[in-house]
């Protein structure tokens, strides 16, 4: 199912203001105050501007940060990056393919057995999708993501 996750008037209409700022004005929430660093639940984060399917909660630690942080990507092509030379260093961006919005940043402090990488994301630039929606609201194919919600779903449903 193939689905054009691209930026609408439509959509940054219904972001707050907190939301706006970080995705479209390249702007960083404050860390432990925002909705997701703490979160423990299964499910997929997607982007909050455009539904596209980012990060799986199957590669989300905690780092420490006081964001949402994610060894990977849910897809290689879900995310871009690119030089960020404000604050006079030198970091690398994360944007959203589809509809560009920023989302955090890219460090290379993560876990080494997961790939050394640390995707430091903004919460106000996420949507979360627990297991038990991702049918209902239209990513069922990333139900295999999660082995044990498959297993639950298969005995409701027998």
């Amino acid at each position: 199912m193939s689905r054009d996750y691209q930026k609408t008037p439509e959509a940054l209409s219904r972001l707050t203001e907190t939301q706006f700022r970080v995705t479209q004005k390249d702007a960083t929430e404050p860390a432990y105050q925002n909705e997701y660093w703490n979160n423990h639940q299964d499910g997929i984060y997607v982007d909050v501007v455009s539904g596209q399917p980012l990060f799986s909660s199957a590669d989300k630690y905690d780092s420490g940060t006081g964001w949402p942080s994610f060894t990977k990507p849910i897809a290689a092509d879900a995310v871009r990056s690119k030089s960020d030379r404000a604050f006079g260093m030198i970091r690398t961006e994360v944007r959203s393919a589809g509809a560009d919005s920023h989302l955090g940043h890219l460090f290379d402090d993560g876990p080494a057995h997961a790939g050394g990488e640390r995707y430091c994301m903004n919460s106000a630039a996420l949507r979360f999708i627990p297991v038990s929606e991702l049918e209902t609201q239209g990513y069922g194919e990333y139900l295999s993501l999660f082995p044990a919600a498959d297993t639950a779903t298969e005995e409701h449903t027998s």
